[in-house]
């Protein structure tokens, strides 16, 4: 892509940047010629000052309007009529990225159960790459959300400078024991799915949708559950909760894969942005751009108290909370709250 130009087609674009080499990664394994499905919309200025980079969660994709809708598009606060929008989808997932069931290069068998081991330091590498290949040398804003916004933190401190504003929401500096707690219960329904250990793409499929009825209990906070999902009628069985969250499993493995899922939640387990650095807050005082901590009040998986951190150690941080009864995922649902509050931050940064 040619982004020396002064306006792009506001039209989204979805494209693939296939790397040549080998990366590095920090289980001393190496992943080569790998590719990288990602999203443009809108315009980069000849100052090209205007890069908003989205980095999506767990299951997310590059789609970014898809789950993101109501912050990003024409006429919503990230408008691709004043911002270039960029949004990749991770290695190791499932929409046209380098994932376990993609073949690899030298033997041209399907990775499987070989694929290697992913950190949130790796994934923020390979973003680095990504940004070489557009010739993007000033971000104004990276932004993600949970395993994104693990991400984005260790992305901000390997791009220093070049990197005007960091926004994390309900995402932390070191993965919790409460949170890898929840991700190897999900593991091991995937590993009770007789299928898992078989060399087929639907391998772990049933347990698969068991390990996302339990991600949702840690998404959702009880009273999103008592409002939305309590019977109004006695009953015995076949409580309407326990169709929500069968139907929720189901819904994700019809369009995600346990291998994916794997691997994404172990490099959500990885993730400690002070491994090697001197600890977390050593680490975040050496990211160099505005870190903006978004908590959510009633988040069971990552406690606001973790956003707060953040923003304590981080050399020019601020925090802010969403109050939801949502839970975790008011992230990507409450867009008014996260308009204030991205707003409010822009115009004391003076950065808007």
């Amino acid at each position: 892509m040619n982004l020396e130009s002064d306006y792009l087609i506001i039209e989204m674009a979805q494209e693939t940047y296939k790397h040549e080499g080998i990366l590095e990664l920090e289980s001393d394994e190496k992943l080569q010629d790998f590719e990288i499905a990602y999203t443009t919309q809108g315009h980069l200025t000849t100052a090209k000052d205007n890069v908003i980079w989205v980095i999506h969660a767990l299951t997310g994709d590059a789609n970014v309007q898809d789950w993101w809708g109501g912050l990003m598009g024409e006429d919503k606060f990230y408008d691709p009529a004043k911002y270039f929008i960029v949004c990749a989808n991770l290695l190791g997932s499932c929409y046209g990225s380098t994932n376990p069931l993609s073949n690899h290069p030298e033997t041209g068998e399907t990775y499987y159960y070989d694929f290697p081991q992913l950190t949130t330091r790796d994934l923020s590498k390979s973003l680095d790459l990504l940004r070489e290949h557009l010739g993007i040398s000033q971000i104004h804003t990276l932004i993600g959300g949970s395993l994104g916004g693990q991400v984005a933190l260790e992305w901000a401190y390997l791009l220093e400078a070049k990197v005007n504003n960091t926004v994390i929401l309900a995402s932390n500096a070191k993965t919790s024991a409460w949170t890898i707690g929840f991700n190897e219960t999900q593991r091991m329904a995937i590993e009770a799915d007789s299928t898992w250990g078989s060399k087929h793409p639907e391998a772990g499929k049933k347990g698969l949708e068991a390990a996302r009825a339990m991600a949702m209990m840690s998404y959702r906070h009880p009273e999103d559950f008592a409002l939305k999902q309590t019977d109004q009628v006695e009953k015995l069985d076949n409580f309407r909760i326990a169709s929500y969250l069968r139907y929720q499993g189901q819904k994700l493995a019809n369009r995600f894969n346990a291998f994916s899922y794997w691997v994404l939640s172990k490099t959500m387990d990885s993730h400690d942005l002070g491994r090697g650095r001197g600890g977390t807050a050593q680490a975040l005082s050496q990211i160099q751009s505005k870190v903006l901590a978004i908590g959510v009040d009633r988040d069971l998986l990552f406690l606001k108290e973790e956003s707060q951190f953040i923003a304590q150690h981080a050399q020019k941080g601020s925090f802010r909370e969403i109050k939801s009864s949502y839970g975790h995922d008011a992230f990507l649902i409450e867009y008014g709250q996260l308009q204030y509050i991205l707003s409010s931050f822009y115009l004391e940064s003076n950065t808007l």
